[in-house]
């Protein structure tokens, strides 16, 4: 079967690339919420739950959760490096000091080289940064910003109530760039509402920016989410699966060449979700998507030809 870095910059060729060897994440829930479900009900595909489906719960120490799991990574993989991955809410939406002390906590687990932060657009503030970067300095591991953003379309961010629009992200992703971290953005790209040109244009708006991670995400519907009512009412209409390969490839075709590609597609336990990737095993779906991929004869970045003055070089050819 053919190696995905033929296709795409995948995020296990880049962590090998870093650090020399095979780096495992390790989730860690904590005791946090999201600003949005403060609010009102939430996202229209969250169903309060979170996304920490391997994780400890949340009031288990963080030095207990990373050693445990670290435990049985090692067993298994013989792997040595780890990155202690803040998953599920909004981490930066605790208060600052007990976030701290969160982050230094996990910075002292032995094998940790990397601390990855998941968050809201809305919720960056310099004084958290400030805080990861002294903690950079001061262990001499690397620091990751995750921000979900889903899709470029205000519309159907609007529609899905995710609190937040274009501005707070582009001012985010810019407040982080002279920290000099690394910014991963997660993406739907079969969003209700969504078409094939709000994916290139993800593809486009997202290569433009100080990014340097995507995580890709094929909707999933959990049982208690706002969106699975709608779903059984029939109120709302999800693309097929050909259609999704089709917005994934010219996804990755539009991406710049160096943003590495964490994930394709959504990897949920069946009996959280009511629907998730069309009854279809992510590997069958991975495969696919190579497939067409080589019918198109498509690399990541092939297609990448848009910026620095694309116009201009035109006219003088």
């Amino acid at each position: 079967m053919a190696e995905e870095k033929q296709y795409y910059y995948s995020f296990s060729e880049h962590l090998k690339k870093k650090y020399k060897e095979k780096v495992y994440k390790l989730p860690v829930n904590l005791p946090v919420t999201c600003p949005n479900r403060q609010t009102g009900k939430g996202c229209a595909f969250c169903d309060g739950a979170g996304t920490g489906f391997e994780a400890m719960d949340a009031d288990v120490p963080v030095r207990k959760q990373l050693l445990d799991t670290k435990a049985k990574i090692e067993k298994k993989y013989k792997a040595y490096k780890f990155i202690a991955y803040f998953q599920n809410y909004t981490n930066t939406y605790l208060p600052l000091q007990q976030f701290e002390i969160y982050m230094r906590e996990a910075a002292q687990v032995e094998g940790i080289v990397e601390i990855s932060v998941s968050t809201r657009p809305d919720c960056i503030g310099e004084e958290y940064l400030d805080v990861l970067k002294r903690i950079e300095l001061e262990f001499g591991i690397s620091i990751t910003i995750e921000l979900g953003l889903q899709t470029v379309n205000y519309h159907t961010l609007a529609s899905m109530n995710r609190g937040h629009g274009l501005a707070e992200f582009i001012n985010a992703v810019l407040t982080i760039a002279p920290y000099s971290f690394s910014v991963g953005i997660h993406m739907i790209l079969n969003l209700p509402g969504d078409t094939m040109e709000d994916a290139m244009e993800g593809a486009r708006f997202l290569s433009a920016l100080p990014i340097h991670i995507v995580k890709l995400h094929s909707l999933y519907i959990p049982k208690n989410s706002v969106l699975y009512q709608q779903y059984l009412d029939g109120t709302i209409t999800l693309c097929e699966k050909e259609e999704y390969i089709e917005r994934l490839t010219e996804f990755i075709a539009l991406l710049r060449p160096d943003i590495v590609v964490e994930r394709i597609f959504s990897r949920v336990p069946e009996e959280y979700a009511a629907f998730s990737n069309w009854g279809t095993s992510w590997w069958k779906l991975r495969d696919e998507f190579f497939h067409r991929m080589d019918e198109k004869g498509y690399v990541q970045g092939c297609k990448f030809n848009y910026l620095n003055g694309a116009a201009l070089r035109c006219w003088r050819e």
